[in-house]
């Protein structure tokens, strides 16, 4: 929901850090990789209740996903790319809630299992939409230049980086918060499957 609405004010400063990546040598893939491993330390450190480490990692791991797309497009985008930055983001916000079921197992772990049961339901919708917008050739996405069609929703990146955000530095929070953010993401899937019967149901 959030997402259309800080990338313009981000962009700017992403193009020119990607373009000093670039001019060094530094690829899309590598950062790709970085962002991913990031992302897992963060929910490593989670797990270990090192919390303000994990805030940091997760920072970074976003700010290195933000980079490896601008510096595609000025090193030339290919489509494996894409595909691994999807998986990358995927495997990372899926190992978060892990890290939270093993901080307080007793505490976190049914929460953390509705998490990740609905960042599944929505990865579903969000690529089979992605799927049928291929087929139907509709580009640009609605987010500005990615290697798929990316659909927008109540819950996009910004949110749950805010949810984590806040989860991590108020670990309590994440046994009461997390169902609720289910919930939300849940939605978010069902009304892009609404929009997808819409759309492509004739």
């Amino acid at each position: 929901m959030l997402d259309r609405h800080l990338r313009p004010l981000m962009d700017n400063a992403l193009e020119r850090g990607a373009r000093r990546l670039a001019d060094l040598g530094i690829g899309a893939g590598s950062l790709t990789l970085a962002g991913l491993i990031a992302g897992l330390l963060a929910a490593l450190a989670v797990a270990f209740g090192w919390l303000l480490p994990a805030l940091l990692l997760l920072l970074l791991s976003r700010l290195l996903d933000g980079l490896d797309g601008p510096v595609a497009r000025i090193t030339g985008p290919r489509p494996l790319g894409g595909y691994l930055d999807i998986m990358a983001d995927f495997t990372a916000w899926a190992a978060l809630p892990l890290g939270f079921a093993f901080l307080d197992p007793d505490a976190n772990a049914l929460p953390a299992a509705i998490l990740l049961a609905s960042f599944f339901v929505n990865g579903a919708s969000f690529l089979g939409f992605a799927i049928l917008a291929e087929a139907r050739n509709l580009r640009p996405s609605p987010n500005g230049e990615k290697a798929h069609h990316h659909d927008t929703g109540l819950i996009e990146g910004s949110e749950t980086i805010a949810f984590f955000t806040l989860v991590m530095l108020w670990p309590a929070a994440f046994a009461p918060l997390a169902p609720l953010f289910a919930l939300l993401t849940a939605l978010t899937a069902g009304a892009r499957v609404l929009r997808a019967m819409r759309r492509f149901g004739g």
